[in-house]
């Protein structure tokens, strides 16, 4: 397990961007498997996803995920049992709710956790790139805002992904990033493949997150794709013809 400086020293705040050591799963899914859409045994991503929040503190029936769609939704849960159980779809939620884990399920898209400790108000969001596109880290700052966070107070870490050497796009990039901000150029570097490109989605989400006016945040700079010791990939999974591929965990709860 990961964890970020910005939530390390405080006692109110447990996290973990978790690799994809000390599970029970093998195969393409060895061994902390989280990803209960995998086609992994059902019972080992349970056990897996109980190991990774005991870390946590936390108990397995209070880790909340959900069915990652690459939309910019957030949910904000005030009853984590009927979400738990629902497990509806969207790709950011927020809560105050002590004693819940907001689980982000990843193989290359980027996890963001992020905390306002002043109000306790903890937040989480998948951003793939049609996530961060879209919305999803404005979404979820301003979900958090609507529990009592301020922008001021929140601190924002990006977890692993893929990172722009691993990651060709094709001819279809970068224009609708630069229609919705100009700036957005920079994040694209030119492949030695003719019309195509490496795009560096840590990057761009970053500066989606200084563009709230959070203004405290970080990453854990490691590459998804290049570390198969460490992460899942779908795209490392995809170049290797493997059938499948696992997921990995990162979560973020508050203390009672």
């Amino acid at each position: 397990m990961i964890e970020s400086d910005l939530f390390s020293d405080t006692p109110v705040i447990r996290h973990g961007f978790f690799t994809r050591d000390g599970g029970v799963s093998d195969g393409v899914y060895g061994s902390l498997n989280c990803g209960a859409g995998s086609s992994d045994r059902q019972e080992n991503v349970g056990e897996n996803k109980r190991r990774a929040v005991a870390r946590l503190g936390i108990a397995a029936d209070r880790l909340v995920t959900l069915k990652q769609v690459h939309s910019a939704k957030v949910i904000t849960i005030n009853v984590p049992s009927e979400i738990i159980a629902k497990r509806p779809a969207a790709d950011g939620m927020v809560t105050d709710c002590p004693e819940v884990a907001l689980g982000i399920l990843t193989a290359d898209c980027a996890p963001v956790l992020l905390a306002d400790i002043r109000s306790k108000v903890i937040g989480a969001a998948h951003a793939g790139w049609r996530g961060a596109l879209g919305g999803i880290i404005e979404n979820t700052v301003s979900a958090m805002e609507g529990l009592g966070a301020q922008r001021e107070d929140i601190s924002a870490c990006v977890g692993p992904c893929i990172a722009q050497e691993s990651y060709q796009v094709g001819p279809n990039f970068p224009d609708p990033f630069i229609e919705v901000d100009p700036t957005a150029a920079i994040y694209f570097m030119p492949d030695a493949e003719p019309r195509k490109h490496r795009f560096d989605l840590r990057g761009f989400v970053l500066s989606r997150i200084a563009a709230t006016g959070v203004t405290t945040h970080g990453t854990i700079d490691l590459d998804t794709y290049a570390r198969d010791d460490l992460f899942f990939s779908y795209r490392r999974a995809c170049h290797r013809a493997e059938h499948d591929y696992g997921r990995g965990l990162s979560a973020i709860a508050l203390r009672e």
